[in-house]
């Protein structure tokens, strides 16, 4: 049975493992490297963070990140959700994705947003089975491997927070 709960330090070893599955992917994000859990932990609020367990491991984890410091901004995230290679399609993103949305409402979020590379199908279908929407693209926003990426921009807005 998955069980959903909030992250804390120490889980991130296991979180850490499956973030690099993720970049390994090549299709997860543009970070080459995992960050030390200092600052990894700076660049995600402290809310809405939270692993999937399965008999005791964590199978996958989602979490949210501040688009900006700026406080007009401040109902407005990022979204981040992994899962282990091991435990791929079995609805864990889903659960993970929809926990944050619930929580991030209860929390005064008014807005989501995810940047998925356009290869990502996967990703990008989760988000949209969820309420996101495509709001756009960026072409060549970013090298990896010498190669020029794109990214769609989605995002999910609200009914109950910021009306």
């Amino acid at each position: 049975m998955l069980h959903l709960r909030t992250m804390s330090e120490n889980d991130w070893p296991m979180v850490s493992k499956i973030y690099a599955e993720g970049i390994a992917t090549g299709q997860a994000t543009f970070e080459t490297e995992i960050p030390s859990w200092e600052k990894w932990d700076s660049n995600h609020l402290q809310i809405c963070r939270f692993v999937a367990e399965r008999e005791g491991e964590v199978v996958g984890w989602a979490a949210l990140s501040p688009v900006s410091s700026r406080c007009v901004y401040g109902g407005v995230a990022e979204v981040s959700v992994y899962v282990s290679t091991n435990h791929l399609g079995q609805k864990i993103g889903s659960q993970l994705l929809n926990q944050l949305i619930l929580t991030s409402e209860a929390e005064g979020f008014w807005t989501l947003q995810a940047g998925i590379f356009k290869e990502n199908a996967a990703s990008i279908r989760l988000h949209t089975t969820l309420g996101f929407r495509e709001i756009g693209y960026r072409e060549k926003i970013g090298q990896m491997n010498g190669v020029w990426r794109d990214t769609v921009l989605l995002e999910r807005r609200s009914l109950k927070a910021g009306n």
